[in-house]
């Protein structure tokens, strides 16, 4: 038997003593003496043969240890043996749990019980390097072998190994501890107040977003009342926001976020403010009578904030405190509810009154009607003019209410009298109209208008006077020219009572008749101006005034003499864009001809950013406009049109204009895409050709007298040949070509030619252009017929071609 044994505590071993020689029995004695009998449980005994038997020793503990005795006999010989048995403690692990939780900024203690005999060394390391506390005071090994981290940090975070070791023995165990530090919630808000509207349908969202470790759960608390989503609320999926749907005024209060994990809580609170939009919620129509001592109009609204009252009437605005200046209306306002007072209610005040409520959020406005009973008042003129035969109406406009009823009254007698045919009276609502046409004198002078209701009555007298005819007109000065003359004059100081119709003037050579033209009124008529005089010659001339009575005396006749023969006065222009915006129609009115006949009129123009004027385009006189074509686009042009006569040329009319924007060319629908098959566009391409051939043969029958239509008409109708289209230039008809020039088109529109007579007799105005003609069409001249003119088109480069001597307009 082994003199020594070492057992681990918790191991289990066993012991073997062997006895030379016979043995009858073979026993086992205790440290404390006491002998081991078989069959115990932490200390069994066995004889395993007639030499041998074996003590095992199961977990073993501290107090197993000491000097075990096998003791042999055989009669009385006796032998024994002893073992030192020694109980040690290896390393063992009783308390280091992973993972291990902490806080962050605590002073976090990491738990590594171990247990040995002798007792260990304890060794940390964190990720694999050995901690040095002499190096970083923040770790610290304590008395019990924890390692202490003062303020442990998120970063220190990790594995940390806790390792033991028994020198004596070479022995080593280790442990790995996971450290987790948990970081307290921190709350981020987007705002810390919100505002939001009430009924209007509004949701609102509070942001509540929450940092931390692990990640926290947010909930929100309100009155301490932990808010849940329902028709209320919403939450999205980690409760950071918050919203609350159609906000209305008791969802305004405070709202707490809350944010919990292990390591605790925070909480923030974020506030909303509700307003609401003024709402409007009394205001009633009233009724009051004229003159009574106070009527008061109320309004009351509700708003947060407050909302501002104010009132309106028509274009008044009456505020708070306000008041007008005839101190008839007073607003005073208290709170939510704003009085306006109308200390005398007169009829002025009946209407709509409106309310607006009104703060930073909005406004509301409504109306209430002010009905105000008063007696009729009557409005309208007093006088009235006209002369007898002419029917007049006298206006008796009745303001009441209720409506009043209207009565016509003459020398106490009530209109209109029976047998009476001249007077009629008319009546709407409102208004009541007495026609009378006179017949004698005595149907002018005082009608009576009455008119009556239940709150009393008014009467008014209205007269009926005789119109006369207009004053005089005076006549400030005469301008003349060689065949026309500038009459500017005054009107009559009075006009009789009626408004003036007409002016006649008269002119005349000395020992000859009168010659006279009337001239409508139009507004800020005071010049006329009148035609057909003749150069050098001295006339007279006076003016008259008529009305609806009649013409009114002549003023004196003021003397002029006509200027010599000379060249016209400028043309007036008038112009006016053409479809598609590149072509202009120039209009001329032709002024004072200089006393003698406007041959012809010369027609240049240009694009004013150019110097090069086009060619002048020679005009007969008579045409009333031409027109240009193929303009430039957006191109401002300057025309010039001159007058020319026997003595010359006047000076040019000029008119400046632009041309419009070239249009945007719309894309062919048909060329986007057809669902015609390649045969059918052959077929339309070959019918086209051919009506295009027909049409060019048409042409060349009516214009040059060839192709294959004129052969037939040759051969089978008889017509005659190209020979007989020389006739027109032999009848002296102007001819013109083209080429092919691509300047402006011009085309030429000749009318009758518009000259004043310079044979005397009755002259026409000098802007008519349009003529008395015959049943058969022709113009009447001096009791003579002449054929109309006809429309000419030119191209500006080419002029008429004559015989040689240019004809005369």
């Amino acid at each position: 038997m082994p003199p020594h044994g070492e057992i681990s505590v918790g191991e289990s071993k066993f012991f073997l003593c062997e006895v030379v020689g016979d043995a009858k029995d073979i026993d086992w004695f205790a440290p404390s003496g006491e002998k081991l009998l078989p069959n115990r449980q932490d200390i069994s005994v066995s004889r395993n043969d007639e030499t041998s038997s074996t003590l095992t020793i199961y977990s073993a503990t501290v107090d197993n240890a000491g000097i075990y005795k096998c003791v042999a006999k055989n009669g009385d010989k006796e032998a024994e043996a002893t073992v030192n048995v020694k109980i040690y403690q290896k390393l063992t692990f009783q308390n280091a749990p992973s993972p291990q939780e902490f806080n962050e900024g605590d002073d976090a203690v990491i738990v590594c019980d171990v247990i040995s005999s002798p007792p260990p060394t304890i060794i940390w390391k964190y990720q694999r390097t050995k901690i040095q506390p002499e190096k970083d005071v923040r770790f610290k090994v304590l008395s019990n072998n924890h390692l202490q981290i003062r303020g442990i940090k998120k970063s220190d975070e990790g594995d940390y190994t806790c390792e033991g070791r028994i020198m004596a023995r070479g022995e080593i165990d280790l442990r790995i501890i996971k450290v987790i530090v948990n970081v307290l919630p921190s709350i981020r808000t987007r705002y810390a107040e919100l505002n939001a509207t009430a009924d209007i349908k509004q949701a609102v969202t509070l942001v509540c977003y929450a940092d931390g470790y692990p990640e926290p759960t947010v909930t929100w608390v309100r009155n301490k009342v932990v808010l849940v989503a329902d028709e209320k609320y919403s939450l999205n999926d980690d409760g950071s926001e918050l919203t609350i749907k159609d906000v209305k005024k008791l969802d305004e209060g405070d709202y707490t976020c809350i944010a919990r994990n292990k390591a605790g809580e925070k909480q923030e609170e974020i506030s909303l403010k509700v307003f609401v939009q003024p709402k409007i919620t009394y205001l009633k129509n009233q009724t009051a009578s004229e003159l009574e001592e106070q009527t008061v109009l109320t309004c009351e609204a509700t708003g947060d904030p407050t909302p501002s009252i104010m009132w309106s009437f028509g274009r008044r605005i009456f505020s708070e405190g306000e008041q007008s200046l005839d101190s008839n209306v007073i607003v005073r306002s208290d709170a939510r509810v704003s009085s306006l007072t109308l200390k005398y209610v007169q009829f002025t005040d009946a209407g709509q009154y409106l309310c607006t409520a009104r703060n930073s959020i909005g406004q509301d406005i409504q109306s209430m009607y002010l009905e105000v009973r008063y007696a009729p008042k009557i409005q309208g003129a007093v006088t009235k003019f006209t002369w007898e035969g002419n029917a007049a109406n006298l206006t008796c406009e009745a303001l009441a209410h209720p409506s009043a009823s209207v009565q016509w009254f003459r020398d106490g007698l009530q209109l209109p009298a029976v047998n009476t045919t001249n007077i009629k009276i008319y009546s709407t609502p409102t208004i009541s109209y007495l026609e009378v046409t006179p017949e004698s004198q005595s149907d002018f002078g005082s009608y009576n208008c009455t008119a009556t209701n239940v709150i009393g009555s008014d009467s008014k007298e209205f007269l009926l006077i005789s119109a006369e005819v207009p004053s005089v007109p005076v006549i400030e000065r005469v301008e003349p020219y060689p065949s026309t003359a500038m009459v500017e004059f005054d009107e009559p100081d009075s006009d009789g009572g009626v408004p003036i119709l007409k002016y006649k003037a008269e002119w005349r050579t000395k020992g000859q008749d009168w010659v006279s033209k009337v001239y409508n009124v139009e507004e800020g008529l005071s010049i006329i101006t009148i035609v057909g005089l003749k150069p050098e010659t001295e006339y007279e001339v006076k003016m008259s005034a008529i009305n609806g009575k009649g013409e009114g005396e002549s003023c004196p006749p003021e003397t002029f003499k006509t200027l010599p023969v000379r060249e016209p006065n400028p043309p007036k222009l008038e112009a006016k864009l053409q479809s598609p915006g590149n072509e202009l129609k120039v209009n001329w009115i032709k002024q004072d001809d200089g006393g003698s006949p406007i041959k012809q009129y010369l027609v240049s123009f240009r694009p004013k950013h150019q110097n090069t004027w086009k060619p002048v385009v020679r005009v007969p006189n008579g045409s009333e406009f031409l027109v240009l074509r193929g303009l430039d686009w957006n191109t401002e042009y300057e025309v010039s049109v001159v007058a020319e006569n026997q003595q010359g040329r006047s000076q040019p009319g000029i008119l400046f204009f632009r041309t419009s924007a070239e249009p945007t060319a719309i894309p062919d629908p048909v060329a986007s895409g057809s669902g015609l098959g390649t045969g059918a566009i052959v077929g339309i391409l070959i019918v086209v050709f051919l009506l295009l051939l027909v049409g060019v043969d048409v042409t060349c029958y009516f214009l040059n007298k060839c192709g294959l239509l004129m052969c037939i008409a040759v051969n089978f109708c008889g017509k005659s040949g190209p020979a007989a289209k020389g006739k027109d230039i032999e009848e002296g008809k102007a001819a013109f070509t083209k080429d092919e020039s691509k300047e402006p088109i011009v085309e030429v529109r000749t009318e009758e030619e518009r000259t004043p007579n310079h044979e005397g007799g009755i002259p026409t105005e000098p802007n008519e252009t349009t003529p008395l003609t015959n049943p058969d069409g022709k113009i009447v001249e001096d009791g003579k017929s002449k054929a109309p003119e006809t429309e000419v088109k030119t191209v500006p480069n080419e002029a008429p071609q004559t015989n040689g001597n240019e004809s005369k307009a």
